[in-house]
């Protein structure tokens, strides 16, 4: 059994193997049945030189089929400044791992802490963790906040207008830990008040679930749903795209106890579905229920500003079962990338994404009512995002754009079609695809 790659020499293989109590390694696996061993050759390409990998990627490279996006539903394609992957893929932050050493991670350390005052900023919340996997997985984090929170109560309120893969995360986490989920209904496309104060009415509620921008593209308005949720004793946390809140009512507006949500609209590319990195912020009471890690700023021995980890407590590792999650680790990297892309573009340029964003939107939004062959669902104020109904196909709408090199009308289990517009997208590419789908029948 050879090799050929790891590093051990022969002595090292042998002192190791006496201290396991065995003479060869094949006896390492020999409660493993000989049926069930691999006796083959390893089905591997010859060797290649630099070049010759380079062309090979390079020809997987050009058998992909390169689509201009029009597509939103959680994953938005907006514009990375250059600097940023440059940056990011500096080899002091590529390859650093999770800061648990303070006195050698200062820079990882310091970067976290920047990118968490960055989402608190953005939030309008007190404090922020050092991010999560993505989007989804903070909003499960928010309801298992909530529970802890709670004194014993074990249900969850989610709108019914939240994201489908948010919604399926949150069900899958409740599931296995004992927490009663009911959807809230909507109305005209906006989350219901009456529908909330209804479930509210029934008790033992700990928390409600709502979105800033809804699977619609819908910007919702919350008002009365912090007083309706907060008078019942429960708390109330708001899934936001954060882009959106340069220019948009952030959570901490709204009343809001926790913000969560995905920073993949902050410059982090689509990257065929990740990685992404989630946010997850609260108010201060609720500091010590934040799960995952948090960065704190303090003072060294010689009076240096220094960056620690902080609130150690009630971190699984060492409250174990009576933690409030068992996540512990973060996205670092993304996060590094968020606060990269924030730090260039500040408050003008992110309100300048936006103002493109809606722009775009709103010419394809009006073009293709003028088509005849779509029509508004909800009269409701929406940013870069909308659905529209349509008497087209919807099999033959989507394969005649792929054809032509488009990616939208994603269709929604209504049946209507769904167009997202990002600062990317220009008048003659929105012209294009609106010229493909005039001829469409």
């Amino acid at each position: 059994m050879s090799f050929a790659y790891f590093p051990h020499t022969p002595d090292d293989i042998a002192v190791m193997l006496e201290r396991a109590g065995v003479s060869s390694l094949e006896e390492l696996y020999s409660d493993i049945p000989d049926s069930l061993r691999f006796k083959g050759e390893y089905d591997l390409p010859d060797a290649m030189s630099e070049m010759e990998v380079r062309r090979y990627f390079e020809a997987l490279d050009r058998s992909n089929t390169k689509l201009t996006v029009f597509c939103g539903a959680g994953a938005y394609d907006h514009y990375t400044p250059s600097a940023v992957k440059y940056i990011v893929s500096r080899s002091e932050f590529l390859t650093a791992y999770t800061p648990y050493q303070a006195e050698i991670s200062q820079g990882t350390l310091r970067y976290i802490f920047e990118f968490q005052s960055m989402i608190c900023e953005l939030t309008g919340m007190d404090c922020a963790n050092a991010s999560m996997y993505d989007g989804p997985t903070s909003a499960a984090e928010a309801m298992l906040m909530s529970v802890a929170s709670s004194k014993k109560r074990r249900r969850i309120l989610v709108s019914s207008t939240l994201l489908p893969q948010v919604l399926d995360v949150v069900k899958t986490y409740a599931s296995y830990h004992g927490i009663r989920l009911d959807v809230v209904g909507q109305a005209g496309g906006n989350t219901s008040l009456s529908s909330l104060d209804a479930l509210l009415a029934e008790g033992d509620v700990a928390g409600v679930l709502v979105p800033g921008i809804n699977r619609y593209g819908i910007i919702e308005d919350l008002t009365g749903f912090a007083d309706a949720v907060h008078s019942s004793g429960a708390l109330l946390a708001v899934y936001s795209d954060p882009s959106s809140l340069a220019v948009l009512k952030t959570p901490g507006e709204w009343g809001a106890d926790i913000a969560c949500g995905d920073g993949q609209t902050l410059g982090i590319p689509l990257c065929f579905g990740g990685p992404y990195a989630g946010f997850l912020a609260c108010r201060q009471n609720l500091m010590r229920k934040l799960p995952g890690r948090i960065v704190g700023a303090t003072t060294d021995m010689d009076g240096r500003r220094s960056f620690v980890l902080t609130l150690q407590a009630r971190e699984q590792h060492i409250r174990r079962e009576k933690a409030t999650s068992n996540i512990c680790s973060n996205q670092s990297l993304m996060a590094l990338f968020v606060t990269v892309y924030l730090s260039l573009m500040g408050p003008d340029g992110l309100k300048k994404v936006n103002d493109l964003s809606y722009g775009g939107a709103h010419y394809l939004h009006d073009r293709l009512l003028a088509t005849g062959k779509f029509s508004d669902v909800f009269d409701r104020s929406f940013l870069k995002e909308f659905v529209l109904g349509t008497t087209l196909d919807t099999d033959v709408l989507q394969q005649s754009l792929l054809d032509a090199g488009f990616f939208g009308a994603l269709r929604t289990e209504e049946g209507y079609v769904s167009f997202c517009v990002t600062e990317r997208r220009t008048k003659a590419e929105i012209d294009a695809m609106v010229d493909v789908i005039d001829k469409i029948g």
